[in-house]
């Protein structure tokens, strides 16, 4: 009896965390989303006023471009993606066989003279289609986190939705070049290199539209 109770109580938290799962992975995965602040020292020469109307810290008084050019400046994305693929398929494929043997006639209780023929056939045809679109449009800020030496930058960021049943996931990372990005400091989804670019919900509305462990499981195993 005590076996049982217990076995019940485990089974209990199984589910409650099973629940929560998808809510905690995607939490720890928005760690690797985080932004850089860069930490820089400032030196007293840096504080000091020079008495100009130029200075290393702003750009000057005349300067204009804020365009992201550094380790942990903020870049805007405008997210302008639409994709379309279809995919089909056919195959087909036919097979006969036959063959005949001629017995001798003492096989024959009449004495006649006895032939053996078999045959096969066989035949398979199959078809196959996938369509899929997608498309996301929007704006997200994301941050830089390295500067390379031909001055491409890599850039990580996401965007996080708190919805009452569940929270929305929007996340971002690739290359970018500087002369892609317009003087209001934003550039094109689509201008971006090695792209990674993911929409993901986590929290009961999500967790409704996949499959529980046990059905996976029995989908696995089941030979149909």
């Amino acid at each position: 009896m005590f076996f049982y109770k217990l076995s019940s109580v485990h089974l209990l938290l199984f589910f409650i965390i099973s629940a929560s799962c998808s809510s905690h992975v995607e939490n720890l995965a928005s760690e690797a989303y985080e932004p850089i602040i860069p930490q820089t020292a400032k030196t007293e020469q840096h504080l000091k006023p020079s008495g100009g109307i130029y200075t290393t810290q702003g750009g000057g008084l005349f300067a204009t471009d804020r365009r992201a050019s550094a380790v942990g400046d903020i870049l805007t994305v405008q997210l302008t993606e639409n994709f379309a693929a279809s995919k089909s398929q056919s195959a087909s494929a036919a097979k006969s066989d036959s063959f005949s043997v001629d017995l001798p006639a003492m096989l024959d209780p009449n004495g006649n003279d006895a032939n053996l023929t078999a045959g096969g056939a066989t035949t398979f045809s199959g078809t196959g289609a996938a369509a899929q679109t997608n498309s996301l449009r929007g704006q997200i800020s994301v941050t830089v986190t390295q500067v390379h030496q031909n001055g491409n930058m890599n850039i990580v960021g996401q965007k996080k939705l708190l919805l009452n049943n569940g929270d929305e996931y929007i996340r971002l990372s690739g290359i970018v070049r500087p002369e892609d990005i317009s003087a209001d400091n934003i550039i094109v989804s689509n201008r971006i290199a090695n792209a990674e670019i993911s929409y993901i919900g986590a929290g009961d509305t999500a967790d409704t539209g996949k499959k529980g462990w046990l059905s996976k499981a029995l989908s696995t195993i089941s030979p149909l």
